[in-house]
């Protein structure tokens, strides 16, 4: 099962990361969680890691709407984004929103999530 929709980039992870978070705020969304995996691993359990950055992404308007339906909808908040390396190359990649919220099966969600689903295939899209 496909549940990100991900795009390899010609870009540094500096150079990705900052047009990541660019991208995010054209589209509305708000960085509210912020994991450095690489410094985290390093501090915690004295192990090199690939640079590895996971923002947690969230557009108020939207997750507003999705609690007014349903309040435990928190445990699928906010969208991921990741901004990483892997062999050199560097990648961003983002939760589809379908996919997170495919598994409530609630209809009344369903045009909540497409229009935040479109938003991000345009962050990862214009990266």
């Amino acid at each position: 099962m496909q549940y990100s929709y991900k795009k390899q980039l010609n870009l540094s992870f500096e150079e990705a990361e900052k047009k990541t978070r660019e991208e995010l705020a054209k589209e509305g969304f708000g960085i509210i969680t912020e994991i450095n995996a690489k410094a985290t691993f390093k501090k915690k359990l004295d192990v090199d890691f690939d640079n590895y950055i996971i923002l947690g992404a969230c557009q108020p308007k939207s997750a507003y709407r999705v609690l007014q339906i349903d309040k435990e909808i928190g445990l699928l908040l906010p969208c991921n984004v990741i901004v990483y390396e892997d062999n050199g190359s560097v990648y961003v990649s983002a939760i589809l929103p379908s996919i997170a919220m495919g598994m409530v099966n609630n209809l009344e969600l369903t045009p909540i999530t497409k229009e935040v689903e479109d938003k991000i295939k345009r962050v990862v899209d214009n990266i």
